[in-house]
């Protein structure tokens, strides 16, 4: 018999015992209360740290890249990635930090690109000038009722949520960051707004490395073109040389160029491209050109005895360079001029003649200079009709990674052939414009016409 339960309530009444449903009842309204906050924070987490790894990710794809342009697009391209934006565009300030000075736009259709055209690209009105004078986050659920908006222009795309973040650089406001329709149709919230602040922080970092790489780059092109020498008065031979520098890695290199006239009425050119591209390389290149020049003017000497000459001073030196050359020298030899050159792991001269005919004079390079001073280096010899152009150039002009290298010297001469009427200034431009190499190499290429024959003393 079960023996009576106390009286708890002191009302004569018994507490009735729970079953086993009341009892889980009980405990799956709290429990069930929990693990869905639990479950709802983990998925939080998981939210926030695959947001750091994206923003992680974008800092490492912006700092990585040095060309300004490329760095504002990608800094809008990735914060349209990281929110979710449909449209975004980069807003450059002025000098005096007043109006938009550029304006980069992402994300619009071809539709919406050709629906926009000929409409003045923004100056930095209603919102946008909202955010160049009050340069504090900006978001906005409904553009239109903002009281500060100007709106669209005929043609502009529907826009009604916006996230404005400005973007400082060495404590100065470049710009404005602008990204504009969530692709979930939600507005912009405080997570997308620290998300951006923090990419806009990481975006002035690049922005700056971007303009100092920019004007290295410039300060060595500079550097670079002071180096080489503006061709002297070589009457009566016509004349013209180029030089364009790397595209990438550095606008530096060892490619260059000379000419000069000798006693005997001889015309001397030179073409050459040390080992590398950087400052090191130029600083070589300058010393090989001016050791060259002094061993040019010996007019019993042979082009080969020359760079022969010239590899062993070279290997003198404490730290030899690389470097491959060629040297040529236009003479008078009977009815007509003779080229007389000598190469040291250089591309052959082209020979451009009168008629605009061209080919390539294809002999015995020899060994690059600064490899082995005790192997002979050869001469070649070629008559070159009057009116003739003779053609040196440095490899950057003609390479291509993975294709032939007939491919490029086709497309030279083609283009060669194309220029042959004009002037050799006219020449070297084109041959430097529409070169089919890709660029990440420097280039230099220089000319040398033969004149008329008369007055000459032919041997």
């Amino acid at each position: 018999m079960a023996e009576d339960r106390p009286d708890r309530h002191g009302d004569g009444s018994r507490e009735r015992d729970s079953g086993p449903q009341e009892v889980m009842s009980l405990l799956d309204l709290p429990l069930s209360s929990d693990l869905d906050r639990i479950s709802e924070q983990l998925r939080a987490l998981a939210r926030a740290q695959r947001t750091l790894q994206e923003l992680l990710q974008a800092v490492v794809d912006i700092t990585g890249e040095l060309e300004l342009p490329m760095v504002l697009r990608r800094i809008v391209h990735t914060a349209m990635d990281l929110v979710g934006a449909r449209y975004g565009a980069m807003g450059v300030l002025d000098e005096e930090g007043r109006f938009l000075a550029e304006f980069i736009p992402l994300g619009l259709s071809a539709e919406e690109l050709a629906d926009l055209h000929g409409v003045e690209l923004p100056r930095g009105r209603g919102l946008l000038g909202h955010l160049i004078h009050h340069p504090e986050p900006l978001r906005v659920d409904d553009i239109a009722r903002h009281p500060e908006s100007a709106g669209f222009p005929p043609g502009h795309p529907p826009m009604r949520t916006l996230l404005g973040v400005a973007i400082s650089v060495r404590g100065r406001i470049y710009g404005n960051l602008y990204l504009s329709e969530r692709a979930d149709g939600q507005p912009f919230d405080r997570q997308h707004e620290a998300v951006v602040r923090a990419l806009a922080g990481t975006a002035g970092v690049a922005i700056e490395n971007a303009r100092l790489y920019e004007r290295v780059r410039n300060n060595s092109e500079q550097f670079q073109r002071l180096l080489l020498p503006r061709l002297p008065d070589l009457t009566p031979f016509s004349a013209g040389a180029a030089y364009r520098p790397a595209t990438s890695p550095a606008a530096v290199g060892g490619d260059w160029y000379d000419a000069m006239l000798l006693p005997d009425g001889s015309c001397v050119a030179v073409i050459g491209d040390v080992v590398g591209h950087d400052l090191r390389a130029a600083a070589d290149m300058a010393q090989i050109r001016n050791m060259l020049r002094a061993l040019s003017y010996d007019a019993d000497a042979t082009p080969s005895s020359r760079l022969a000459r010239l590899d062993r001073i070279m290997h003198a030196l404490e730290e030899a360079p690389v470097a491959t050359a060629l040297l040529a020298r236009l003479e008078p030899v009977g009815s007509a001029w003779e080229l007389h050159w000598s190469s040291a792991g250089h591309p052959p001269p082209l020979l451009v003649l009168p008629d605009g005919r061209a080919r390539y004079l294809d002999a015995e390079p020899g060994l690059p200079l600064g490899v082995l001073t005790d192997l002979p280096r050869p001469d070649h010899r070629q008559a070159v009709p009057v009116g003739s152009t003779v053609l040196l150039y440095t490899d950057g002009l003609v390479e291509v990674p993975g294709q032939s290298l007939d491919q490029g010297l086709a497309a030279l001469a083609a283009v060669a052939s194309r220029h042959a009427d004009g002037s050799l200034e006219e020449l070297c431009k084109a041959v430097s414009d529409h070169h089919p190499s890709d660029g990440h190499d420097d280039m230099a290429v220089i000319a040398l016409r033969t004149p008329p024959l008369t007055g000459y003393a032919c041997s």
